[in-house]
């Protein structure tokens, strides 16, 4: 099924208006990142100015969590057309979980679910490190959203981190060395902790800027990651070794970071551009199900 015509580039908005503050109960959930938008249920498409209300949040708090969610496969593909043209599941077919089939096209299955011993979902098992999806590709998502069907009883939380506050709190001297370098980026699809087995032989490899520009915003964000980041193009090995740690370890300080603990129901909307995410381990012997899909980005990042 094709996504709702999406508002894509969404109009310039201000401060909301009366109205829409009162129709759109947004609360903050940390200093720099992640807010819960209460009160919306999205398998009925909000009207313009709404959808524009809480793009606006989107991109002021960077994570957006809807709870309370019943969304059926062909509701959430709406759901994200709302704020964007949907795109397309990068994995190559042959190395596809089984699950896959059974979702639209569009639908990543996140499982740890098992059929006669094999996972039928992506990513099914234990904890994974930041990152930024696609940030492998030419031309990465602008955003995520993910849906939660099954939450085990504890464990398999969503870390997010701030690039726009790690980029604005680095130290001057780190950040005037690396500012107009770039980052060679490379993932084996399944693979959640760097140097794993998890992943499959197929892969995909990108260079982009070490410190990206926002597009729609104008402000900047780090844009490297523990998981797909390899090296700093144009820097000996242990200078880009050295530097790339001090980013990763600066950029997923505590304070910088939204904790997200699922509920069933949970349905969150994230920007790649500027924000890296990350999972915690959970119980293997529970299930586990989410639902993703992508909105496609529009620009290489710069």
């Amino acid at each position: 099924m094709r996504p709702l015509a999406a508002l894509h580039p969404p109009p310039k908005i201000g401060a909301m208006d009366a109205a829409t503050k009162t129709r759109l109960d947004v609360v903050p959930l940390t200093k720099h990142i992640g807010a819960e938008i209460r009160g919306i249920d999205l398998r009925i498409r909000p009207d313009d100015e709404t959808i524009r209300a809480i793009y606006q949040a989107w991109l002021d708090h960077l994570v957006i969590v809807f709870p309370g969610q019943d969304l059926s496969q062909e509701d959430l593909v709406r759901a994200t057309g709302f704020f964007g043209p949907m795109g397309k599941v990068h994995r190559p077919p042959q190395y596809a979980p089984p699950g896959f089939s059974r979702m639209l096209p569009g639908i990543m299955l996140i499982s740890n679910i098992r059929e006669n011993g094999e996972p039928i979902g992506a990513l099914p098992d234990g904890e994974m490190m930041f990152h930024h999806d696609l940030i492998h590709k030419d031309i990465p998502s602008r955003a995520t959203m993910l849906y939660a069907v099954e939450i085990p009883s504890h464990g398999g939380d969503t870390l997010f981190a701030s690039g726009y506050a790690a980029y604005e709190t680095l130290d001057p001297r780190t950040r005037e060395k690396l500012e107009g370098k770039n980052a060679f980026h490379h993932y084996n699809y399944g693979s959640t902790i760097k140097g794993d087995a998890r992943g499959t032989e197929a892969f995909s490899e990108c260079m982009h800027p070490v410190f990206r520009t926002h597009e729609e915003t104008g402000r900047k964000a780090v844009y490297v990651n523990r998981l797909m980041t390899e090296r700093i193009d144009g820097l000996a090995a242990d200078e880009s070794g050295q530097l790339l740690n001090i980013l990763f370890d600066h950029a997923e300080r505590p304070e910088f970071v939204y904790t997200h603990v699922w509920k069933k129901g949970d349905l969150l909307l994230w920007d790649n551009r500027c924000s890296s995410h990350a999972r915690t381990d959970f119980p293997a012997t529970e299930r586990r199900l989410l639902l993703r899909t992508t909105i496609e980005g529009d620009t290489r990042p710069y």
